[in-house]
C-alpha cells in the first residue's frame, strides 16, 4: 500500500519524501523534580507557540527514571540531573542520539524556622534541628551532591541520624515546607520558587562544596521521528528558555 502511495505522489509530480514526514504526536517527558517550576512555565511558552502540541511532564528522581527507561518505559524525552544516566541511556541504544547539556544545577540550605544565612552549614548543627531533608543518595543526584556536601564540611557523621530521605529533590523540599524536617539540603531552582521563597529562607551553598552537577536531556529512541520531540528539543536551545532557566537558578 505504501508502495503504491510513492508510485502515485511521484505520477503526480510531488516527491515521495511527501510521504515520509515526521509525525507530530503527543509526547510524554521525563524530568528530574528540580526542574518542576521552570519546565512548567516553559511548556507553557511551548504550546502557545505550538498550539497543536501535547505534551506532558512526568517529574520524578533521575535514577528511578533511568531504571524505567532501561526497561522500555514510554517516554519521549528525559531530562536528567546528572549527565551520565543518559550517557548510559545513550551507550545501550535507547536514545535518538547524544545527550545534550542543558544547565549545572546547585544546591541550597533551606529552612521554614530558621535562617540558615549566617551560620550557612553550620546551621545543621543548631540544637533546634531534629530532621534534614534529603533527596535519597541512591537514586537521586540532588541527593548525591548532598552527601557530597556534607562530607565536604566534615559534618555526614555527626547529621546522618537526623536525615529524612525523599524519593526525589521534589519530594524533600515538600518534608521541609511542610515542616516535617526542620531544614533540607534542597535545590536552588526550588528554593527559587514563589512557594518556597515566601514560606522560608535558604543559604546558597557554594559550588566548591561539590562536584559539578551537569545536567543533560535526550531524545528516546522510540520519539526519533517525533516532530513535537525535536520541536521541544530545539526550544530548549532558545533564548526564552535558557532565561528561564537562569531565572531558577542554573548556570549554562
Amino acid at each position: 500500500m505504501l508502495r503504491l502511495l510513492v508510485v502515485l505522489l511521484l505520477s503526480a509530480g510531488l516527491p515521495a519524501t511527501v510521504a515520509a514526514q515526521p509525525k507530530a504526536g503527543p509526547i510524554t517527558i521525563a524530568a528530574a523534580a528540580d526542574l518542576k517550576y521552570v519546565l512548567d512555565s516553559l511548556v507553557t511558552v511551548f504550546k502557545r507557540q505550538h498550539p497543536q502540541a501535547s505534551v506532558t511532564v512526568v517529574y520524578g528522581s533521575s535514577g528511578r527514571f533511568y531504571e524505567q527507561l532501561s526497561h522500555g518505559a514510554p517516554f519521549d524525552v528525559f531530562f536528567s540531573a546528572d549527565s551520565d544516566y543518559p550517557r548510559r541511556l545513550q551507550q545501550a541504544g535507547r536514545t535518538a542520539g547524544a545527550p545534550v547539556p542543558y544547565a549545572q544545577g546547585r544546591l541550597v540550605l533551606w529552612s521554614k524556622k530558621l535562617d540558615p544565612s549566617p551560620k550557612g552549614l553550620n546551621t545543621l548543627l543548631d540544637s533546634r534541628v531534629k530532621r534534614i531533608a534529603v533527596a535519597n543518595p541512591a537514586h537521586a543526584p540532588y541527593g548525591q551532591k548532598a552527601e557530597e556536601v556534607l562530607r565536604h564540611y566534615q559534618l555526614y557523621d555527626q547529621v546522618k541520624p537526623k536525615l529524612v530521605l525523599g524519593e526525589n529533590i521534589g519530594q524533600a523540599a515538600q518534608y521541609a515546607a511542610s515542616g516535617a524536617a526542620d531544614v533540607g539540603i534542597l535545590a536552588y531552582s526550588l528554593a527559587l520558587s514563589p512557594e518556597l521563597r515566601r514560606l522560608g529562607k535558604f543559604y546558597l551553598i557554594p559550588a566548591t562544596a561539590h562536584t559539578p552537577l551537569q545536567q543533560s536531556y535526550v531524545v528516546l529512541k522510540q520519539a526519533k521521528a517525533d516532530a513535537t520531540a525535536k520541536s521541544f528539543a530545539l526550544f530548549i536551545a532558545s533564548p526564552t528558555a535558557k532565561a528561564a532557566l537562569k531565572k531558577y537558578g542554573f548556570s549554562l
